[in-house]
């Protein structure tokens, strides 16, 4: 295998590699999002508003 072979393959196992272990990772963190009501997801956002009186 040539130099330039090598490089070649080494571009194209990133090329592929890369968004597939992007789309792992954010997969990932999908199951760790916690569920919430409307009702609720509205009182998280606006927590820190609260404080800053």
């Amino acid at each position: 295998m040539t130099a330039v072979g090598a490089s070649l393959l080494v571009v194209v196992a990133l090329a592929v590699g890369a968004p597939l272990a992007l789309y792992a990772l954010v997969r990932a963190e999908r199951g760790e999002r916690e569920r919430m009501d409307r009702e609720d997801a509205e009182r998280v956002a606006r927590r820190d508003t609260r404080d800053r009186k």
